[in-house]
């Protein structure tokens, strides 16, 4: 089969397309034909095998764990192991395997069928692939954060760095439960937020939310650049800061000091431990046929474009979800 190969950590120009050999799947997996795939933050990191971390757990030197990148991916089951019960061939599936070993950009990958859930009919195999990570995450996020169902007066929310793959998805979701979302991001994407739902906007390069003197029910952060005590200054009484990605230094920071800040403060500040898991996806299948939320693709590309992709991936100004198609 056909596959984007990297043998070395650096820039999208490690990305090779090269024959490999067809998986087999083991007695509890699916082998599953992808139609499509797309890239998220992870991706990006384990590209570049940053941070530091990341190389502690999937190779020193050179990535030796995972030889193929790509979590998201949507596609049909062609054969099945023999303990699998959910799923036979000529299903079509979507899911996210990070957990799996990764290797969604190739014509062919195996996962366990826990981690699946039906393709929705009404959607293609480019839109569903846009949803496992960064919607489930959202979801999980928002979830961390309490914000699940309608609450007067409505809560505050922020999401940092709102307009990407999370952030689509978690902006119509908070807004659905009546929150007032707060976006953050940059110039480029204040009118793509907006139109999300948004009601306030602010440009990161303009504006330090931190420093305005506003505060949140919630923070939702998928940036993470902001210190530990800026973003307990930014959070009301009894609010929650989730972080969703940024720096490891942070997720350190946040580790030691969660506790003290939940006994002094009343303020509650952790990481989002994601785990995905195919009653999310359900989930998230029920938000997108009641509309209110819809996966948002900013560009599409080829397999073989997989290194093009990712380079405008790493330019920071993707609105939405980058999506591979096999077709």
């Amino acid at each position: 089969m056909k596959a984007i190969v990297y043998k070395k950590y650096g820039s999208p120009d490690v990305l090779h397309l090269d024959d490999v050999e067809t998986p087999i799947p083991k007695d509890d997996e699916v082998l599953i034909k992808v139609h499509a795939a797309s890239i998220n933050s992870w991706d990006w990191d384990l590209l570049r095998g940053k941070p530091f971390i990341n190389r502690l757990v999937f190779g020193l030197l050179k990535p030796t764990r995972i030889k193929i990148l790509g979590c998201d991916i949507a596609g049909r089951v062609e054969a099945a192991g023999k303990n699998v019960t959910m799923f036979q061939p000529g299903d079509d599936v979507f899911g996210d395997i990070s957990r799996c070993g990764w290797g969604g950009f190739a014509e062919y990958v195996c996962a366990n069928e826990n981690i699946l859930a039906l393709k929705p009919a009404g959607m293609t195999y480019e839109e569903i692939a846009a949803v496992p990570q960064a919607a489930v995450l959202a979801l999980q996020g928002l979830r961390q954060g309490n914000i699940q169902q309608q609450t007067t007066p409505a809560k505050k929310v922020l999401i940092n760095g709102a307009g990407g793959g999370v952030g689509s998805f978690a902006i119509p979701m908070a807004k659905s439960f009546g929150a007032e979302v707060t976006a953050v991001d940059s110039m480029k994407k204040m009118d793509f937020m907006r139109s999300l739902g948004a009601a306030h906007v602010i440009d990161y390069t303009q504006e330090d939310f931190t420093q305005n003197g506003q505060q949140y029910d919630l923070i939702l952060d998928v940036m993470g650049y902001h210190s530990i005590f800026d973003y307990k200054r930014a959070l009301s009484p009894k609010g929650i800061y989730v972080m969703v990605g940024g720096a490891s230094s942070l997720a350190n920071w946040l580790l030691l000091l969660w506790p003290w800040f939940s006994m002094t403060s009343g303020k509650k500040m952790g990481l989002l431990l994601h785990k995905p898991k195919a009653s999310d996806l359900d989930h998230m299948k029920t938000l997108f046929e009641d509309g209110i939320v819809a996966p948002i693709i900013d560009k599409r590309y080829s397999l073989s474009e997989v290194a093009e992709a990712m380079r405008y991936f790493g330019e920071g100004n993707v609105k939405g979800k980058v999506v591979i198609s096999m077709e």
